[in-house]
């Protein structure tokens, strides 16, 4: 009875060790050879348009990875059945870049009709807006399938906010098999972007870990008075918000974090070590940051007969 049991786990262990060894980096090689050059070009348009986008599309392949894996589930609008994750709160009124993901939907489906998943175009439109913006680049892993259903309460608990302290982060992001080191390099996807005043306003009149020139300047645009202000925009990265550099580090080091749970990477904590090394060796931040996007890249696929290619990623066939 004991052996069986060993090799029913050692089978279980196979099956769901296959679902990862599905992705490859050259899944579409011969199915949609033009895959990658038709994301990259609508991509960089999106991103001449607006730089800020480029940080969206990697934010919405984030928040699509941390509940229930990288499937596509945060590009389905709500149904009759279900609903969906974008107006969960990590979410709603900030999740941006829909329509750029439908667009180069509807150019990879010219190239190739109902053959790249949702979830595969948000990979590759993630890494392609990091190296559009001056960032590394790297071979992003393929084959994933859509979510059939999306899930606004697993979205709501499984986003960290930027309330987060730093022992919330780390929990949150070993859960999902990603390491600390993975949660220090991936939080350098905020040296590009920016935040709502709603997302720092707590941070700027309420913490004292936060340089002083630092918080009177962010002030000026997010008044104290809750209602007010509550949609200016800061950015996250204030030396060089467009471009994809480790400055975001830098600013750690100098309390000049935006968000609450910037600047626990770096208040005396587990991870101020990292921080420190990634803000003086930027090559060491972007090759762990390749790294991190990889693995994060892995959670949770579906694969093989799993879920389905979306005709519409806005909603199931």
């Amino acid at each position: 009875m004991a052996s069986r049991l060993v090799i029913a786990l050692a089978v279980f262990a196979l099956v769901l060790g296959n679902g990862n060894a599905q992705l490859s980096t050259n899944f579409y090689s011969s199915s949609c050879p033009k895959l990658f050059s038709t994301v990259r070009s609508t991509v960089q348009s999106a991103i001449s348009k607006e730089a800020r986008m480029g940080a969206s599309l990697l934010r919405l392949f984030f928040h699509d990875c941390f509940v229930n894996g990288c499937d596509g589930s945060i590009l389905l609008d709500d149904t009759s059945n279900f609903t969906g994750e974008k107006n969960a709160n990590p979410n709603r009124n900030s999740a941006r870049g829909f329509e750029v993901i439908d667009a180069i939907k509807t150019a990879v489906e010219k190239v190739c009709p109902g053959v790249v998943s949702c979830a595969d175009i948000l990979a590759v439109a993630a890494r392609d807006s990091v190296n559009i913006l001056k960032g590394p680049t790297w071979n992003v892993k393929l084959g994933r399938r859509d979510a059939r259903t999306a899930s606004q309460s697993a979205a709501n608990n499984g986003i960290p906010p930027p309330t987060s302290n730093l022992n919330q982060l780390i929990s949150r992001f070993s859960a999902l098999g990603l390491s600390t080191k993975d949660l220090v390099a991936l939080a350098g996807g905020h040296t590009i972007g920016q935040a709502r005043c709603t997302s720092f306003r707590a941070r700027l009149y309420n913490e004292s870990n936060i340089e002083a020139s630092f918080a009177t300047s962010r002030k000026t645009n997010c008044p104290r008075a809750s209602g007010t202000g509550d949609n200016n925009l800061a950015p996250l990265d204030l030396q060089t918000p467009t471009a994809f550099d480790n400055n975001y580090f830098r600013n750690l080091v100098q309390n000049k974090g935006l968000l609450h749970s910037d600047q626990q990477l770096f208040n005396g904590g587990s991870t101020d070590s990292i921080v420190r090394g990634y803000a003086s060796n930027p090559t060491s931040f972007s090759s762990d940051f390749i790294s991190a996007m990889i693995k994060m890249g892995d959670i949770s696929p579906l694969t093989g007969s799993n879920g389905e290619i979306r005709k519409n990623c806005r909603r199931i066939n």
